[in-house]
């Protein structure tokens, strides 16, 4: 069907190169860059890998489930419409504000990040000025057309996409001794250092479950092509082949490089990101150049970690803006938040979720490491959550197609494994988020400070 443009609508102006991009670089942030260490050092290298690849595959399953949908229905707001239409109503309101929400918390955290980042080279400046400095680069970068969005987001993800295989290139030349072979606390790089631990697992079953929530958190970002639907180039064609490609891609950056590291960093170097998050103004893979003697790649390498947290945070606010217009057009939000500008931007969503955003200047008053925790728990289950409604809302879809009798053979693109992937992938959320913190209700005294900071989104939702 021939779709008409005017002034007040959106604009399908993402291309398929944009749309992968944009999930890459949604999903390759601080997650990857910073959260790998603490990872690492909270379950061991093999726990950490385990956890990655378990995960990807529920990534996996509802980048399916979500392209089947988006492929057939391509709407803005994404899995906030399909569950209101297949689930219930009131499960698609609470499923949108709660994905705005997890988005917006996920942009102050990679502010903070931002100035945790710049403390590498001016550690005297205070960080809540570099945030300003980055959140103000954001908003400017979406407030004009989707088209330039798209392609802002695209060369950033780039230079992500260029460091990442750089790095894992050197890391290989290092280990197989091409290169200078570090030693690292009288381990020298390879094998001695992955099984530094033994075995390679940390902490048992309950690290495990505890940096799932973290590896969650770094995965985020891949369900944005569901949200950009209503601004894409053929979805019927596109959105199905980014959805395909997005994942195998990042499954090989983040295992790969969650690999290398772990085979060049012992799980207990002093300097390793730790669980506690004390000391997050070095990344692993900086810490990995700089062990090396490569001050000036490992400078490198934070200079692109600084880029890849901005267009992390890019990514958020364009998914938060669609999703508050989306929402305000079904009558879900202030109607104020649905209005567009003449080139299709929502502006007024974009300020309400920057207004969030500014959450980051708390780091000025309580400290950065400890701001960074707070959001970062804070988006890991809000952002299950969502995972957890895309799942529910594909089930649903195939149901309300069967009951109707609709034949599978109309849509455009078809998921694999169902009804196997989305009730995986609900399992796994739902386990991961109950299980996040069982140790507080474990304990001889019930731990209730902690069980509000760890399930707090939960009764938020419901």
């Amino acid at each position: 069907m021939q779709e008409t443009q005017n002034v007040s609508s959106l604009r399908r102006n993402l291309r398929t190169r944009h749309l992968s991009m944009i999930a890459i670089g949604g999903s390759i942030g601080t997650g990857l860059f910073i959260g790998a260490g603490a990872t690492i050092a909270t379950a061991g290298p093999a726990g950490a890998l385990l956890a990655y690849g378990l995960c990807g595959l529920m990534v996996y399953f509802l980048m399916t489930s979500l392209g089947e949908m988006s492929a057939y229905m391509p709407q803005t707001g994404s899995f906030q419409v399909y569950g209101s239409r297949f689930v219930d109503t009131g499960f698609g309101f609470a499923l949108g504000w709660n994905y705005w929400f997890n988005w917006a918390v996920v942009i102050a955290v990679e502010l903070v990040a931002a100035g945790l980042i710049m403390h590498y080279w001016l550690p005297g400046v205070p960080g809540w000025v570099w945030s300003g400095l980055a959140l103000a680069l954001m908003v400017a970068l979406n407030v004009f057309s989707v088209r330039g969005f798209g392609e802002a987001e695209y060369w950033f993800s780039l230079l992500k996409v260029i460091t990442i295989v750089a790095f894992i290139a050197i890391g290989l030349l290092m280990i197989v001794g091409i290169m200078t072979r570090p030693v690292f606390h009288g381990l020298a790089a390879g094998l001695p250092v992955f099984f530094a631990s033994g075995n390679g697992f940390v902490g048992g079953i309950g690290a495990f479950i505890s940096v799932s929530m973290v590896v969650g958190f770094a995965y985020q970002g891949t369900e944005v092509i569901g949200v950009a639907a209503g601004e894409a180039e053929d979805p019927a064609r596109n959105l199905p082949r980014a959805a395909r490609q997005i994942f195998w891609r990042i499954l090989m950056f983040y295992m790969l490089a969650i690999f290398l590291v772990g085979m060049l960093l012992p799980y207990n170097d002093p300097l390793l990101l730790k669980s506690d998050m004390s000391d997050v103004a070095a990344s692993p893979f900086t810490l990995v150049f700089a062990r090396a003697g490569m001050a000036a790649a490992a400078s490198v390498v934070n200079a692109t970690i600084l880029s890849a947290v901005l267009s992390a945070g890019n990514s958020g606010m364009y998914a938060c803006a669609r999703m508050l217009y989306s929402m305000a057009e079904n009558n879900m939000a202030p109607a104020f938040l649905g209005k567009l500008t003449k080139n299709g931007v929502p502006r007024n969503a974009l300020y309400l979720t920057t207004l969030v955003a500014a959450l980051c200047f708390l780091s000025s008053r309580w400290g950065d490491s400890q701001v960074y925790m707070w959001l970062l728990n804070c988006a890991g289950m809000t952002g299950f959550i969502a995972w957890l409604g895309i799942a529910v809302c594909h089930y649903r879809f195939r149901r309300a197609l069967r009951v109707q009798g609709i034949d599978l053979a109309v849509l455009p693109y078809r998921a694999k494994w169902f009804p196997l992937g989305p009730l995986f992938a609900f399992a796994l959320c739902l386990v991961i988020m109950l299980g996040q913190n069982y140790g507080a209700f474990t304990g001889a005294k019930v731990d209730w400070n902690g069980i509000l900071a760890t399930y707090i989104g939960i009764p938020l939702f419901l």
